[in-house]
């Protein structure tokens, strides 16, 4: 089964996609992941993305498409989760067409729906781990002992720069101009499942796997 992952920034697309790694064997595609694993691979395709993203300028879609043909044409029986791509209509099309040519599809588009206002109040009171990488929360959830890791006892805890309110704004506009369209395009080909992402993460967890299972 292959699937597609959309939602604004800080949705939960990530920890969605671990939990699907971990329990149902898939793949996760990340382009981030991706480029970054590429420019240091020593490959043509490698030494050409170094290049481009040496130069400060934006890789094309030709490329990342390029990149997850080399992954699909490993064996993997889970699937694969694309995260973070597609992101524009243009990409859509791009990877269907790259499917299609490899006797494969999207099966499913799973869309965590988020509010805006409580995603921005979610966003701005998280940190985590540096350490081991566990999450919390100013309000929902924070330390027992303050500055302190309740997993590894780690004082190494970090806000990500982004996470604020100015910058996250951004990021959401960024998302409804060139990205939220999708939602219309994948509905149209009726595989379109939303998820209230605004849950709790295990009953988020539990509606993805029912979507992925009708």
């Amino acid at each position: 089964m292959n699937i597609i992952l959309l939602g604004a920034p800080g949705a939960g697309k990530g920890t969605q996609a671990r939990v699907l790694v971990e329990t149902r064997g898939m793949m996760q595609l990340s382009t981030g992941d991706m480029l970054r694993a590429a420019r240091t691979s020593g490959t043509g395709m490698g030494q050409k993305v170094a290049e481009i993203m040496d130069a400060g300028q934006l890789v094309t879609d030709e490329i990342v498409i390029g990149l997850i043909s080399e992954q699909l044409d490993g064996a993997h029986s889970g699937g694969f989760i694309f995260d973070g791509f597609p992101r524009t209509l243009a990409q859509a099309d791009a990877l269907a067409d790259l499917l299609a040519a490899k006797g494969q599809q999207i099966d499913a588009v799973i869309e965590l729906r988020v509010d805006d206002e409580a995603l921005v109040a979610r966003i701005t009171g998280r940190y985590t781990c540096g350490n081991c990488g566990e999450v919390y929360h100013d309000a929902t959830k924070p330390t027992k002992t303050e500055g302190v890791c309740d997993v590894c006892g780690s004082g190494n805890l970090q806000r990500r720069a982004d996470d604020n309110e100015d910058s996250l704004r951004q990021r959401l506009m960024e998302y409804y101009k060139k990205t939220s369209p999708l939602i219309g395009y994948y509905y149209a080909k009726g595989s379109l499942r939303v998820i209230d992402g605004l849950q709790e993460m295990e009953a988020v967890t539990a509606d993805v796997g029912a979507a992925l299972d009708k």
